[in-house]
């Protein structure tokens, strides 16, 4: 007689005899006691009729006192509810009227794999233990800083920094509700605490569907260690949730150089406003970004978030091309020099190439790049679609926007830049629809009234 695998695999599902456990594609489905054991006995009978008689008495105990027909017609209810199966329509599951029921799916032996298929993560805002509002931006450039760490995992899914902030001081929602509303199965959540040159973070990872604490730690650095600390957390992560890092990513995460701690806090700083894509914004973020630079010159982040900086004021038509593109340029070629893995210079040297020598094919290039470097930062996607528009590949460019809005579905500048994109490709109603959705998420957001008056009137 033949041994039955211990993993078999029908459909999408999987199940593990070893654990007791269903899946589907990959992620754990949660399924009370009962409709299990009545799953692992049709699968032991596969093709067969398994009488209700025969499931009482190995599920059901005589000392057991419930309503048996009640409890069967409930737990098989559950079990196809978990299947996505139906009684009328059956795919898996076969119903014998006042008999039983037969598993009628074709089973496969299933082989488990050393590395957990793609997962989903969200890393909610560290909490700031300092309670100093003036450290607010050390806490959430932390949290910016760990998510870019585990959006260099490529079996990885990583809610984006603009989505995960929008649930920051919400205490009126649990865990499991949020990672329902995020689509994640794993959220991260923790504290950060800086005092003087030491800086202190907690992180625990929760499991969405069960509620479970999977694994908690607290980690305690000089300011001067926070990048290795970042990619340490990150591939702690990696590791609980089984997650087999490539050799490329292995050397992205790896211990990375010591900063000046007066030049990482004027660089989160930077970023901080940054973010805020205002006029004020962008040209505090450069103040600080420039004073990152002051204190530490090798600090290839602070070039690139010049870059930044820079570029975009000058897009914007708050500084003069020739100047806020040429510096762009000096910035991004900078940081590169430095190193040349850094996927937002990649993104902001293409950026400038693009907008101060008109380089097509090399500012393509270096987007590109970018975005081989780190396929989940919405940066060089949006580079790369500029690039593409401009160059009249439409179809492309508007591939790569709607990436765009895929990565950080909630940020206003990248649902924006797809709006834009389609109203070049004049797509005019498209165009006007991302913008809307711009106007639905903030109001005063002034670029998509510009697209949708300009798309209005390309219509008439």
């Amino acid at each position: 007689m033949l041994k039955r695998p211990l993993h078999v695999r029908f459909g999408h599902f999987e199940v593990d005899e070893c654990t007791g456990e269903l899946c589907k594609d990959g992620i754990k489905v949660r399924l009370q006691e009962q409709p299990l054991q009545i799953l692992q006995i049709l699968l032991e009978h596969s093709g067969e009729v398994v009488t209700r008689e025969e499931l009482r008495k190995r599920v059901w105990p005589c000392d057991t006192f419930v309503d048996f027909d009640h409890g069967i017609n409930n737990a098989i209810k559950r079990l196809r509810e978990a299947l996505g199966d139906t009684a009328e329509t059956p795919r898996f599951v076969e119903t014998f009227p006042r008999r039983g029921y037969r598993f009628i799916a074709s089973l496969e032996a299933a082989r488990p794999v050393a590395s957990s298929p793609i997962q989903s993560i969200a890393v909610l805002t560290l909490e700031n233990l300092s309670r100093d509002p003036e450290q607010e931006f050390f806490a959430d450039g932390m949290t910016e800083a760990l998510i870019t760490s585990l959006a260099k995992i490529g079996a990885l899914r990583v809610t984006s920094r603009t989505t995960v902030m929008k649930y920051k001081g919400i205490r009126d929602k649990s865990v499991p509700e949020i990672g329902r509303e995020l689509g994640v199965d794993r959220i991260i959540e923790g504290a950060v605490l800086r005092s003087g040159d030491r800086v202190r973070i907690s992180v625990q990872l929760i499991d969405v569907p069960t509620d479970t604490h999977l694994w908690a730690e607290s980690y305690e650095r000089n300011l001067r260690d926070v990048l290795s600390l970042q990619a340490e957390v990150a591939r702690a992560v990696s590791g609980e949730i089984q997650i087999k890092l490539t050799p490329q990513e292995q050397a992205r995460l790896s211990p990375a150089h010591r900063v000046n701690p007066d030049a990482y806090e004027a660089y989160l700083k930077g970023r901080y406003y940054w973010n805020k894509r205002t006029l004020e914004g962008l040209s505090k973020g450069m103040e600080y970004f420039r004073q990152a630079i002051e204190q530490d010159p090798l600090y290839p982040a602070a070039h690139a978030g010049l870059a930044d900086s820079s570029s975009r004021l000058a897009w914007w038509g708050f500084m003069p091309p020739d100047v806020g593109f040429g510096d762009a340029k000096a910035a991004a070629l900078k940081a590169l020099e430095i190193d040349n893995s850094s996927a937002d210079a990649h993104a902001a040297l293409g950026f400038s190439l693009l907008h101060h020598d008109c380089a097509f094919s090399a500012a393509q290039e270096e987007c590109r790049r970018g975005v081989d470097l780190e396929p989940r930062n919405p940066l060089p996607s949006q580079a790369l679609a500029c690039c593409l528009t401009a160059t009249g590949r439409f179809d492309e460019g508007i591939a790569e926007a709607m990436r765009l809005i895929d990565l950080d579905p909630l940020s206003l500048p990248m649902r924006w830049s797809a709006s834009a994109f389609l109203y070049h490709a004049r797509q005019y109603d498209r165009a006007i629809a991302q913008a809307q959705k711009c106007l639905e998420l903030d109001p005063s957001f002034c670029p998509s009234r510009w697209t949708i008056a300009l798309s209005q009137v390309a219509k008439t």
